[in-house]
């Protein structure tokens, strides 16, 4: 059995995946999501309040239910939260005050698609489509991955865990399409 929502764009609301959801896709494209770089990023957004991993290539949840992926040594992505329709992120990318010794904005919003991918089989559905182990046991809960899935580049963060899988997956929006039709082509050998 299998459930799909694949309406773009999506009011954002929380996703639930039963224990017997196969897969479901869902659009997050439009909640907010934004990046910094920069020496001082990390001491900016603890400042801020925000929880970060500890490496490069980790995600932490923060208590809002927003992630923030570490994507190198002075890189951070922050991903918003389908509780708040990712307000807080929103207001993160407008209070950002230019500091060009500290970080510096990266928006995400027009650059990056997001989709969540979520269910049991999440990591065979990403088999079919990247070369990457994401099992469970190679690429547990907050793992980060910059890698290539359908010939196109892509950051897979795990969100979930072994009750609940999650992948939250951002590419290069122009290929928004594209790439949700490779991942329901991959998705339909599962139901």
């Amino acid at each position: 059995m299998s459930s799909l929502n694949t309406e773009h764009p999506i009011a954002p609301a929380p996703v639930h995946v039963s224990s017997m959801a196969q897969c479901v896709l869902t659009d997050l494209t439009d909640l907010p999501r934004v990046g910094f770089r920069g020496m001082q990023s990390a001491e900016y957004l603890q400042g801020r309040g925000f929880v970060l991993p500890d490496t490069p290539n980790r995600a932490v949840t923060q208590a809002d239910g927003s992630h923030v992926a570490r994507l190198s040594q002075t890189e951070y992505l922050i991903l918003g939260s389908v509780l708040d329709s990712g307000e807080r992120i929103a207001d993160e990318e407008a209070r950002w005050e230019l500091d060009h010794s500290a970080n510096y904005l990266l928006p995400r919003q027009d650059s990056h698609a997001w989709l969540q991918l979520s269910g049991v089989c999440i990591a065979d559905v990403m088999a079919k489509l990247c070369g990457v182990d994401l099992r469970l046991k190679a690429f547990g809960a907050g793992a980060v991955a910059q890698t290539s899935a359908a010939r196109i580049n892509v950051i897979v963060v795990n969100v979930g865990g072994d009750s609940q899988p999650a992948f939250q997956i951002l590419f290069d929006r122009a290929s928004l399409d594209y790439f949700k039709g490779a991942v329901l082509d991959a998705m339909a050998e599962f139901g």
